[in-house]
């Protein structure tokens, strides 16, 4: 009939028989890695489902899996909201930015900071971050409900605690009030490390700050939580799962503790222009 045999038919119902059964395969693949990592990009996500498409000699490309996802109406819109957190209009001293010069060659060479804040169903809370410049871990956090320096110190406390090298250290910041305090001053001088700070109100100057909140808000922190107890269990998890699991393209997909803990991960991005 219609010049078209009956075998063709057969064979054509059986190919889209075997995609259809593919594209099932793969929002379950797609579904398993959400469970962890709920809002992540089809790049990265292209990136950690590949092998297990391959184990099953499933063919599907990232432009293939971005289809896939649109059409199943699967793909992340990103969120944007801002909440401003620096006060850099004050009297205390200043630090020069040290940055813009610099070249990331290894880890706990610069720590860069910001803080954040995240809403449960009480109140608004704060998460102060500390993480690695190089390997873009997060090495130390803390959740509050202010924004005094008394409170931001501790995450500078907790990655502090968890360096493994003797060597010089530089800590960048924007100008806030909690980092320009004598609190935290005191600390960063007590550990002989070098402040820097962000000369003008860009915020492209603590980019990669900046980043790191974003990725946590967006991608890993979407639930709101009751109080601030189960919120912080959900940050610490979030983090977890940020260091160990999540791939970066800065990183040439690899996770930030790989690249943090393995000396042989250092030679594999070589150095590069911190952004400033």
């Amino acid at each position: 009939m219609f010049g078209i045999s009956r075998q063709a038919v057969y064979q054509r119902q059986w190919r889209q028989d075997v995609r259809m059964k593919e594209k099932e395969k793969v929002i379950n693949l797609v579904l398993q890695e959400r469970m962890s990592l709920p809002r992540l990009g089809t790049r990265k996500l292209y990136y950690l489902i590949k092998p297990k498409l391959e184990s099953q000699g499933i063919k599907m490309g990232r432009d293939g899996l971005f289809t896939c996802l649109r059409l199943n109406h699967m793909l992340v819109k990103p969120k944007k909201s801002y909440t401003k957190t620096t006060m850099s209009k004050h009297w205390l001293h200043k630090h020069p930015n040290l940055l813009k010069d610099i070249k990331l060659q290894y880890p706990e060479q610069v720590y860069v900071s910001d803080i954040t804040y995240i809403k449960s169903r009480q109140k608004t809370h704060y998460l102060s971050l500390v993480t690695d410049a190089y390997s873009r871990k997060i090495v130390g956090y803390h959740l509050s409900d202010d924004l005094n320096a008394e409170s931001v110190v501790n995450a500078l406390k907790m990655a502090v605690k968890g360096r493994n090298k003797d060597i010089p250290l530089i800590h960048h910041s924007d100008r806030g009030l909690q980092y320009c305090s004598a609190v935290y001053q005191k600390v960063l001088h007590k550990y002989n490390i070098t402040p820097s700070m962000t000369d003008g109100y860009d915020c492209y100057q603590n980019a990669l700050a900046e980043r790191v909140n974003g990725i946590l808000k967006q991608e890993l922190l979407g639930d709101i939580c009751n109080n601030y107890k189960d919120l912080k269990l959900l940050v610490k998890h979030s983090i977890e799962i940020y260091n160990m699991k999540r791939p970066h393209l800065a990183l040439n997909m690899k996770t930030p503790n790989f690249i943090h803990q393995k000396t042989d991960g250092y030679k594999s991005i070589g150095s590069y222009n911190i952004l400033v």
